[in-house]
């Protein structure tokens, strides 16, 4: 199983950004809409740039607007905005490995495994594959392949769930099984019965062939 990590596991509170740009006469989600911009967000994904360095350049993109005081905060609320786990999700992804490898996969920064230890999160996956530390990102074909590698399956043998579309569609491509996140029912219905409890099982995403036998991966 190839599942990425945010907006399906990993959500973010930017409640503290939303005020800020309230207060700076900015329309909800400016911040973002810059700093996610390719030519903005791709280095950092990439490792090439620090986080210090991404909020530079959300900041160079709002000063015009806002002063550069104000859009440093704002630069610095999005780049320091809490996060947490989704239990129920964490709970199936669980339950889901006692049957299937589970591999992470997602486009990040290079303080990802701070980010999963300050989640509990270091267990979750039998391997996790970032970005920024293999230098290429979600949805180029080539980090599909490094995780199903890390899975030690073919890719037609795996089940990926991303919250985006071109991500799930760049899976498909690549002959994997894919699944558009919303909700936690999505990742359950996709499962089957690799969503329960080890000793429960019965026949699971894509029937017994994706057992955890060293042999499968979703």
């Amino acid at each position: 199983m190839l599942c990425d990590l945010d907006n399906v596991v990993r959500f973010y509170d930017t409640a503290p950004l939303a005020a800020l740009e309230r207060a700076a006469g900015l329309p909800e989600g400016t911040t973002t809409d810059i700093a996610y911009a390719p030519e903005v967000d791709l280095p950092l994904l990439l490792g090439r740039i620090t986080p210090a360095a991404w909020v530079e350049a959300i900041a160079a993109g709002l000063t015009e607007r806002v002063g550069a005081d104000r859009a440093h905060a704002l630069g610095r609320a999005l780049a320091d905005a809490p996060f947490r786990a989704d239990e129920e999700v964490v709970s199936l992804l669980r339950r889901a490995r006692t049957h299937v490898p589970l591999v992470l996969v997602t486009n990040a920064t290079l303080q990802l495994d701070a980010d999963l230890a300050l989640l509990g999160l270091t267990d979750l996956a039998d391997a996790v594959v970032s970005s920024a530390v293999e230098q290429v990102a979600k949805p180029d074909p080539a980090i599909y392949r490094i995780a199903a590698d890390r899975a030690g399956v073919p890719l037609a043998r795996c089940l990926f769930v991303d919250d985006r579309q071109e991500n799930v569609d760049a899976a498909a491509a690549l002959g994997m099984t894919g699944v558009l996140y919303r909700e936690p029912a999505d990742l359950r219905r996709a499962l089957g019965t690799c969503a329960e409890d080890a000793g429960e099982r019965g026949g699971g995403v894509r029937g017994a062939a994706a057992r955890h036998a060293g042999t499968s991966a979703q």
